[in-house]
């Protein structure tokens, strides 16, 4: 059981009670599960975290679904993980599968209260919405900002990448046309990377056949590429700087050294701060040497 107050296991005697009548005071996001099924595990502490986050804006219920046949059967639940939202008293969204955390939270948007933003800077808050995924959020915060500070950089960068987030992709290089100096020489470089990566990923397969490639033949040099590629544009970080580093291992010299290239490229995006940027920066450095 979960020590949070937003966060309760249903079962079918309990269902009705706190899913259904709850539903009708906050929306209630329940998550059905399995002790065998290892997506389901994962994908629970990505549904917390973003609970937590909506402070009592939305509600999560856990259905472990080897015991609570009930409910299972009455929901038409026919895979695991399920993830459905309820409002006053209905199903009104969800989705089967594990799913990215940005999928989920684009999801839940147009149903639940944004949470609270944080106290402090307005530029610090702008970037503590983005880093939630709160893209909408974070652009309106930005605008009121530059409308009193047209040329504050960090915000520039920012509010381009919140213009990528939602296809923006010309409007965004605008923008960061018109950043002025070098001090956030990085940030730029990062928030340049992310729009060739969303570029890049418009003219590619599907993820899924890129997958099946793969599936078919682990040495599909040009599927691995594309897939990370794919992988970045939907901010599946660290499944894409593993499928680089393992390319670059096996082929360094693809297309001209790219998945090198490509592994920098993140570096700028994510920053040097960021713990998978450690990682495999390290990693990197043991495949060259």
């Amino acid at each position: 059981m979960s020590q949070s107050p937003y966060i309760f296991d249903a079962t079918d005697a309990t269902f009705q009670q706190l899913v259904i009548e709850n539903s009708f005071h906050k929306p209630v996001l329940v998550d059905f599960w399995a002790e065998w099924c290892a997506p389901c595990k994962a994908l629970m502490p990505v549904l917390a975290k973003i609970t937590e986050e909506y402070q009592g804006e939305l509600l999560l219920a856990k259905v472990n679904c080897d015991v609570e046949q009930g409910v299972v059967m009455q929901l038409g639940i026919r895979s695991l993980p399920t993830v459905v939202l309820f409002r006053d008293g209905q199903p009104v969204d969800g989705f089967a599968g594990a799913q990215p955390e940005t999928a989920i939270r684009a999801m839940l948007e147009p149903h639940v209260q944004a949470p609270p933003a944080p106290a402090g800077d307005p530029l610090e808050q702008a970037e503590a919405l983005f880093a939630a995924a709160e893209f909408a959020a974070a652009e309106k915060a930005l605008v009121a900002l530059l409308s009193e500070d047209n040329e504050n950089a960090r915000a520039l960068i920012l509010y381009a990448r919140c213009l990528a987030e939602r296809g923006e992709l010309g409007e965004a290089e605008t923008v960061l046309n018109a950043v002025k100096g070098d001090e956030h020489k990085q940030a730029l470089a990062g928030a340049r990377a992310q729009l060739t990566f969303l570029r890049q990923a418009n003219d590619l397969p599907d993820p899924a056949e890129l997958k099946s490639r793969l599936a078919q033949d682990p040495a599909d040099d040009e599927a691995a590429y594309q897939l990370a590629i794919q992988q970045l544009a939907r901010q599946q970080y660290e499944a894409a700087l593993d499928g680089l580093l393992r390319l670059f291992s096996r082929n360094r010299g693809y297309n001209e050294g790219q998945p090198h290239k490509t592994l920098l490229q993140v570096f700028d995006l994510l920053g040097n701060d960021h713990p998978l940027v450690t990682t495999y920066r390290r990693k990197l450095y043991q495949a060259i040497y």
